[in-house]
């Protein structure tokens, strides 16, 4: 019986991916299917590079060739990616497919250190990420970094002078903290604030991007607004640690997101700091600030909980040497890891099964 191209549709069919709950054709997830004799190759295009559900899928396509066409067909499966976004032709950051905001509702959750290490695992996935540091009073993503003497370059475009993004890891960068001197604190007014963060988006030259991280600064302010006026955001991350004061200004910072007038959708709630673990007893857990706030504030406000992040040593270093933990090999790294592969996870849900964001005007 010879092996067409309809046959291989038809086993890859009943091939449901397990977060959209559709079946791998109709959500047009398989391309280049070519056939040699008793050899069947093909692509599967996932909705992100750092899909945790890629070998699942991979697995079950195997199956279900095998099933229909038989044991003895072997197929060749390359598992691609084209992260996917609701985006329209904005004029501004046209190539930029997802916006992401980091938020918190009080300082010191470690919301820049969950921002950098979340950028740098989901690039060593494959995916092409961005991050602007939109604390202007208090920027840190310099720093974590390790760029907090550089400043970046102008470039003419069209007429136009637009900032170049600093490259570190292969990570683009922007922040106040490259325009001016470190030592020195910016003493502005709000809507000062809000024209320089604005800039970073109208007068910066992006390029292409699958992933745009916003860190931006504690609380709702005049920084939170003009991000939602002035792009449409993909969904928003909130950080908390477990202790009942934290959860309570987190609360405050969900709630700004749901809004009507600004509806930005939550993609999930991170626990930093969930417990602490001594190097050398790396199977005790020590839960500082209570145990389980996080994953609790998730489930009465409906939204995901995607993941936990203890606090340990390593982690700390790591962001003051400007060396982001997750580049190394350690447990803390695997679970910064396995945090970028549910946010990347939740966007694909949020962009297959939400309505586009529209920015915001706010009257």
């Amino acid at each position: 019986m010879a092996i067409t191209k309809e046959k291989v549709l038809s086993a890859l069919g009943e091939v449901i991916d397990p977060d959209l709950k559709k079946d791998l054709v109709t959500l047009g997830m398989i391309e280049d299917i070519a056939i040699t004799d008793k050899k069947v190759s093909f692509k599967v295009v996932l909705t992100t590079p750092a899909c945790p559900l890629k070998e699942i899928i991979k697995n079950d396509c195997l199956k279900a060739i095998e099933k229909h066409l038989g044991s003895d067909v072997e197929a060749d499966i390359d598992m691609t990616s084209r992260v996917t976004t609701i985006r329209d032709n904005s004029p501004v950051l046209p190539q930029v497919k997802n916006i992401i905001a980091v938020a918190s509702g009080k300082g010191g959750v470690g919301k820049s250190t969950v921002t950098a290490n979340l950028a740098v695992a989901l690039k060593n996935e494959g995916a092409k990420v961005g991050v602007i540091d939109a604390d202007i009073f208090g920027p840190s993503i310099p720093t974590m970094f390790n760029c907090e003497k550089e400043q970046p370059s102008v470039r003419e475009v069209n007429g136009k002078n637009l900032l170049q993004p600093l490259e570190q890891y292969g990570i683009q960068l922007m922040s106040i903290g490259f325009l001016a001197p470190p030592d020195q604190a910016v003493v502005w007014r709000g809507p000062m604030a809000s024209s320089a963060f604005r800039q970073f988006f109208t007068d910066t030259e992006w390029g292409e991007l699958d992933y745009l991280l916003i860190d931006l600064p504690p609380g709702t302010s005049d920084i939170h607004l003009t991000l939602v006026q002035t792009v449409p955001v993909t969904g928003a991350v909130i950080v908390t640690t477990p202790q009942k004061v934290a959860i309570s200004d987190a609360q405050k910072g969900l709630a700004m997101f749901k809004q009507p007038q600004i509806n930005v959708p939550v993609l999930g709630i991170v626990e930093n700091m969930a417990y602490f673990t001594p190097e050398e007893l790396p199977d005790n857990k020590y839960h500082i600030f209570g145990e389980g706030g996080g994953r609790k504030f998730a489930e009465i406000n409906n939204v995901p909980f995607i993941g936990e992040i203890p606090l340990v040593m390593g982690i700390r270093e790591s962001g003051d040497s400007g060396y982001p933990v997750t580049m190394k090999d350690s447990p803390v790294a695997d679970d910064f890891r396995a945090l970028a592969r549910s946010l990347a996870q939740e966007v694909a849900i949020r962009n297959a099964k939400q309505d586009k964001t529209k920015i915001v005007e706010l009257k």
